[in-house]
């Protein structure tokens, strides 16, 4: 089986280069890889001009990622998110601030939330939840995932007191 590489494709309306720039300038060991240009072929389609950008190719801590300037047709939404392992209240708190800054405060429960371009995030530590969450029938996993269902930003010290108490 040929090996393949996977990468998200991001649809903004004409946002891709300021976007790509914003995400790398909040994940460590980020950076744009590479811009192309919307040229005079296709025009008819597209609408665009030429030498508007037309994708971004950025890494966020290692993951490939393009930001692609698509039009207005399509718009982000909760069906898709990108997930942030946050195993610290202090990574939390942090990617919280900077993906939230602007964002839909409106769209923020569960450690979701929006930023200011429409693109859903799950900031959460992945480990802790797997070992609080994993047992639906153990009464402290229901205690710490009903605390869990009233946050918005994730509290790493009610989710372990919350599953104590249970």
């Amino acid at each position: 089986m040929p090996q393949a590489t996977i990468a998200p494709c991001l649809w903004f309306d004409h946002q891709a280069q300021q976007a790509a720039q914003y995400y790398v300038g909040i994940f460590p060991n980020s950076r744009i890889v590479n811009t192309l240009h919307y040229g005079e072929a296709g025009k008819e389609v597209h609408g665009r001009q030429p030498g508007s950008v037309l994708t971004v190719e950025f890494e966020l801590d290692g993951q490939l990622f393009t930001a692609l300037n698509g039009g207005p047709v399509f718009k982000f939404n909760e069906a898709l998110s990108l997930q942030v392992d946050a195993p610290t209240q202090e990574r939390i708190d942090y990617y919280w601030e900077k993906l939230g800054a602007d964002g839909d405060k409106a769209a923020q429960q569960c450690g979701w939330l929006k930023d200011k371009y429409g693109v859903s995030w799950q900031v959460y530590p992945f480990k802790l939840s797997r070992e609080l969450f994993s047992d639906p029938d153990d009464p402290k996993s229901q205690a710490a995932f009903a605390a869990m269902m009233e946050m918005k930003k994730i509290d790493i010290a009610a989710l372990r007191k919350a599953y104590d108490a249970g």
